[in-house]
């Protein structure tokens, strides 16, 4: 078994996941509701369900309807009931925190908490993980500081038993594979401290597709999927599968083929969601039109 594969068959047992085996074919084709801003996070589990989607990540930042600290205990249960209903999959749970001043770094503890509880009260028997951006920033100037403040975070992470996953974002302070790799082995290649891939951050950067999935392979846990192009100087997100610029069969055959067998989750940004005229479920539509279409594409399977 290659050391990307025991990765994953640790990063699976440490978020609550299915452990790999040769059994294991499957990923899950999901949605996340960070591209629905404006719907109850209870109609937008119906209507992801509907249009044919395997699984769910839930927006719970500061402000949203899932938001982890303001969530009552009746919509926990409603939420969790309905997911239960649809039989969809909770695969993940959006933040948006920083560790880089001490101010932050308090702020980020409180909310990961609070998301880490609502991982556990909303799916019991497979808690998602928690994934968040690490905010803005040169990594060369801050990498050390952002790898004592995440050893803070591993330990958050063990003493809920529930996986956080960074996720390295064109301009942030974390915007590449390798740049969390040396986070990851700074701190001993925690079980619970892992990595969202989305290629989009990496395009037109002379990230080649391949190199950044096999550097990010045997730490990946989510994987969050849009496309992108370039306008002008200016490099600008759109529905997954819209400009081609990103081959999203390949992608999935590529990481189904390194050992991953989670999730595969549409990410509206909010350049799309906060145009004039932006239909939440008719984006929701398209992405699985052309994401289902890659999966088939791929010959990868999802679940029956």
């Amino acid at each position: 078994m290659t050391g990307g594969m025991n990765a994953m068959l640790r990063a699976n047992k440490a978020s609550g996941q299915e452990r790999l085996s040769p059994s294991i074919r499957t990923c899950t084709l999901g949605f996340s509701t960070y591209g629905m801003p404006s719907l109850r996070s209870e109609t937008a589990i119906d209507v992801l369900a509907k249009i044919g989607f395997d699984s769910v990540e839930l927006a719970v930042r500061e402000g949203w309807d899932a938001d982890s600290a303001e969530l009552s205990e009746a919509r926990k249960k409603a939420i969790r009931v309905r997911l239960e209903e649809h039989s969809l999959r909770l695969t993940s749970l959006m933040e948006h925190v920083s560790p880089l001043s001490d101010k932050q770094q308090a702020f980020a503890l409180e909310r990961l908490k609070l998301a880490t509880e609502l991982a556990h009260e909303l799916a019991p028997s497979t808690p998602p993980l928690v994934q968040t951006v690490l905010g803005g920033g040169d990594f060369e100037s801050s990498k050390n500081l952002l790898r004592d403040r995440l050893g803070r975070w591993v330990r958050l992470a063990d003493e809920t038993q529930t996986a956080i996953a960074i996720k390295p974002h064109r301009g942030g302070v974390v915007s590449q594979p390798a740049e969390a790799v040396w986070l990851f082995e700074q701190l001993g290649a925690p079980d619970r401290l892992r990595m969202v891939f989305d290629y989009s951050h990496y395009a037109f950067r002379d990230l080649p597709l391949i190199e950044t999935i096999e550097t990010s392979l045997p730490y990946v846990a989510h994987v969050a999927v849009k496309d992108v192009k370039r306008v002008d100087d200016r490099v600008v997100f759109e529905l997954p599968g819209e400009t081609r610029n990103i081959d999203f069969a390949d992608l999935i055959s590529r990481l189904h083929g390194g050992g991953y067998r989670g999730d595969i989750n549409c990410e509206v940004s909010s350049m799309v969601s906060k145009r004039a005229g932006y239909d939440a479920v008719a984006a929701a539509r398209t992405c699985y039109r052309n994401l289902s279409t890659a999966f088939e594409r791929s010959g990868v399977e999802r679940p029956s």
